[in-house]
Formats: structure tokens, C-alpha cells, sequence
């Protein structure tokens, strides 16, 4: 299932479904189209991402 999400760049792409997640972890994109709506990256609630490795994601003043 293609999911359309915004990068953070303000490009538009449409991603696999299970790519969606690696894309958040990693602070790449910055919003993602649910049947709902879009959904912002830190503004907006999203599911719980379990990831056990080093943080990778910048930090926002």
C-alpha cells in the first residue's frame, strides 16, 4: 500500500507501508497522509515506535 508523506525538504513522494516508520525514526519526513488527514510529526499523535538503538533523530530548539 503506497502512503503519501512529506519530507522533510516540503517534497512529496508516496512510500511503501512499511517503510513509514524507519521514514519517522529517522526524522525524514515530516508529515503523512492518513484516510483521516495529515498527520504532522511531533504535533500530531501517532502509534507507539518501538526502536532500541542509538537516537538518531536532531534535536529542536
Amino acid at each position: 500500500m503506497l502512503i503519501p508523506v512529506i519530507y522533510t525538504d516540503d517534497s512529496y513522494d508516496m512510500v511503501e507501508d512499511f517503510m513509514l516508520n524507519e521514514l519517522i525514526i529517522t526524522n525524514k519526513i515530516k508529515a503523512f497522509k492518513r484516510s483521516s488527514g495529515w498527520v504532522r510529526i511531533g504535533e500530531d499523535r501517532i502509534r507507539k515506535i518501538d526502536y532500541s538503538g542509538p537516537e538518531r533523530r536532531g534535536k529542536r530548539s
